[in-house]
């Protein structure tokens, strides 16, 4: 089921996300400065195409600094991002069959806001014993 979900949501919103995170890696890349911002938006990307089965937990060993990175991510991206995240969710809940597409990609712009000092499980791991998820979406 995760499989069918997966290949629906790229079809639908997840090549496009993805596409908007991968040009935010990019455009992060050209300064030294914002490079780890840069990584971050090239694991959202990798989230973005193939989100079912996986979760968004919190780091265990957080960087110090992670709130004022998310700040700036915010104020450069992640507006931005969040905001192309609501457009798609809002144009998938007209049809009928993408309503839950549209409620994951709505489940999705927290993540997109602050990014930073967050990982992604396997949400079998998950189950395993680490807690705390953010968004998981789809079937468990």
């Amino acid at each position: 089921m995760r499989t069918i979900g997966n290949i629906l949501w790229l079809l639908l919103a997840g090549i496009w996300l993805a596409l908007i995170y991968a040009v935010t890696g990019l455009i992060m890349f050209i300064f030294i400065i914002t490079i780890p911002w840069g990584i971050g938006a090239f694991r959202m990307a990798n989230y973005a195409l193939w989100p079912f089965g996986r979760a968004v937990v919190p780091k265990q060993d957080k960087i110090p600094g992670t709130c004022i990175a998310n700040v700036l991510w915010f104020i450069f991206a992640g507006l931005w991002i969040a905001i192309a995240h609501a457009i798609t969710g809002v144009l998938l809940c007209i049809t009928i069959i993408g309503i839950p597409w549209g409620i994951g990609s709505f489940q999705m712009i927290p993540i997109a806001l602050a990014p930073l000092g967050k990982e992604i499980v396997d949400v079998d791991d998950l189950a395993a014993g680490t807690s705390g998820a953010i968004y998981a979406p789809g079937p468990r």
